[in-house]
């Protein structure tokens, strides 16, 4: 995921974990920093600005719940809570001092990994390029989109149609709207042609039963990404 240098900042008092995700985290292309408590990640924030800090929760001088107050008044920094305690009471402290996941020891690098990208795609999606709808992934930079996890294999035009369906869910786009921004304005064919490409995207959709991209008679066509809710 780190084509762009994501910033992510360790604050934990065990030298152990410091360096193993310090080493984990470079070698998937992150620039890492690392603390060994919360007083000194307060004062490396300000220089290094991280994209996303992970923090443990017990740490000497100031612990992790006290960071999560104090980080939001200098960072919009996603912060991800590492640690031994697991009952619910301390998640329901945690996520309720400010941090948006919690992660228990021990723990899985890959899913540490896993909850890292959701955070920074929610919060930096203009630098990942990668947009989430549902059960849908829109990728600009690369022209795809991926349903379900399976990426479709899609024309300029179908890419250009479903993107700005995607772009739009649940409203209903009316046919010279989706003709004026998929085709252009200077488009001088039949309109039908909005019919033909909704039933190619119907087809690579699996959506038969028009669940997915739905006709509302008289007004033009909705997509709707999760049907099923």
């Amino acid at each position: 995921m780190a084509s762009f240098s994501f910033r992510i900042l360790v604050v934990d008092d065990e030298p152990s974990i410091r360096q193993m995700l310090d080493l984990g985290l470079r070698k998937e292309g992150f620039v890492v920093k690392t603390a060994a408590n919360g007083k000194i990640a307060l004062e490396l924030i300000p220089e290094f600005e991280p994209h996303l800090i992970i923090l443990d929760l017990m740490m000497p001088v100031m612990d992790g719940n006290d960071l999560c107050q104090a980080v939001p008044e200098i960072s919009q920094a996603p912060m991800i809570m590492l640690t031994a305690k697991n009952s619910a009471a301390d998640i329901v402290v945690g996520l309720r001092r400010g941090a948006n996941d919690y992660l228990t020891k021990p723990f899985h690098f890959d899913e540490l990994l896993a909850r890292i990208e959701v955070q920074l795609r929610n919060r930096y999606p203009e630098l990942t390029g990668k947009y989430y709808i549902d059960v849908f992934c829109l990728d600009e930079a690369h022209h795809a989109i991926t349903f379900n996890g399976c990426q479709l294999s899609l024309s300029p035009t179908e890419y250009k149609l479903l993107s700005y369906m995607l772009w739009n869910p649940g409203q209903v786009l009316s046919k010279n709207s989706i003709l004026n921004h998929v085709w252009g304005y200077d488009f001088e064919g039949e309109d039908n042609i909005v019919e033909v490409y909704i039933r190619y995207l119907r087809d690579k959709l699996g959506d038969k039963e028009h669940k997915l991209i739905q006709t509302v008679r008289g007004a033009g066509y909705r997509l709707v990404p999760s049907p099923n809710n």
